[in-house]
């Protein structure tokens, strides 16, 4: 059975660990600023094919994680699993890739039997370990170093601090990478279709807007209790205010119904004589999430779409933002 520890043991551990982690990231700048990095970054972007991330065990973890924010950062990228590419998965690899191998210790049977074949196909192998005199090292076209003192496993077997500064290593390339190719938020996007990441950075105003039966939408010559039932029976919060030829003349907003009560100024006035011009518009090809900073840098709630000649299109809120997961 084990020790019993207090409870701010367990904290002063996590603390060690983590102290012992950022340590180990401290120490592997020199070999981020080394030619070998700059040299891993020029063979990946000449790259025709993809790049291939293999290691087993923990490595292989890692070594997926690093596949996938190559192929979602503008490198196209996949995991092999080493023994699986000694049994028939190395046919996933073509002579146009490039493959990282990852293994802590350098000596990795199931990679090093893949090597010959590699090179055999003419692919460029960039290692990652922590041993540079390692075998995998020194047959590796680059090598790259994420060598650490000690793991923060207090037996020193457990792969801690040696994942972590793989890890960084890999963000480190693509990272690198990313900058190098020039790739945008809008390139981003295209590989994170789905979910809130993918609605804040490509859903459009026009997707989100209330049109047709659903706009709330006032001739600019009825009266403010008319304006009213328009806001209430659509429950936006507002009305667009138009001119006779269906363009923006105003909006009308529960908030300045309010003002209006309090000046006790009659809901049978005009809504042109009492609604507020110069109002915030946005047109229906504006991102989602850029309506979403508008809104919040003017402290509004809601918002008119129009045309380029200003007519009337639609009309959203921050609740459907929100429905939409923009926020």
């Amino acid at each position: 059975m084990g020790k019993k520890m207090h409870e701010s043991s367990y904290q002063e551990t996590g603390l060690r660990v983590l102290h012992e982690e950022i340590n180990a990231l401290r120490a592997i700048e020199p070999f981020i600023k080394d030619e070998s990095f700059t040299k891993a970054c020029q063979y990946i972007l000449g790259t025709k094919g993809k790049v291939i991330v293999t290691g087993m065990g923990k490595s292989g973890h890692i070594g997926s994680k690093i596949a996938a924010t190559l192929a979602s950062t503008g490198t196209p990228s996949f995991f092999v699993h080493p023994a699986e590419a000694a049994h028939g998965d190395l046919g996933m690899i073509s002579n146009d890739d490039l493959v990282i191998a990852i293994s802590n210790s350098g000596e990795s049977s199931e990679i090093l039997v893949l090597i010959p074949v590699l090179k055999r196909l003419g692919i460029k192998i960039i290692c990652i370990t922590g041993n540079k005199n390692s075998t995998m090292a020194l047959e590796a076209d680059v090598h790259l170093c994420i060598h650490v003192q000690q793991e923060a496993c207090p037996l020193n077997l457990a792969p801690t601090s040696s994942t972590t500064t793989t890890l960084v290593m890999g963000d480190a390339l693509a990272i690198a990478l990313l900058e190098a190719r020039g790739f945008s938020a809008s390139d981003f996007a295209m590989s994170h279709p789905g979910g809130a990441l993918g609605k804040k950075l490509l859903l459009r105003v026009s997707s989100l807007m209330h049109v047709d039966n659903e706009l709330p939408c006032v001739d600019k010559n009825v009266s403010v209790k008319t304006a009213l039932f328009e806001i209430t029976s659509k429950g936006l919060g507002m009305a667009a205010v138009a001119n006779e030829d269906k363009t923006l003349y105003g909006v009308f907003t529960d908030g300045d119904l309010r003002r209006i009560i309090d000046k006790g100024i009659s809901l049978d006035t005009p809504v042109k004589d009492v609604v507020r011009h110069g109002c915030v518009t946005v047109n229906p090809e504006m991102l989602a999430a850029e309506s979403l900073n508008i809104m919040q840098i003017k402290k509004i709630n809601g918002l008119i779409v129009v045309d380029s000649d200003n007519r009337i299109l639609g009309a959203f809120n921050m609740h459907d933002l929100l429905k939409a997961g923009v926020y």
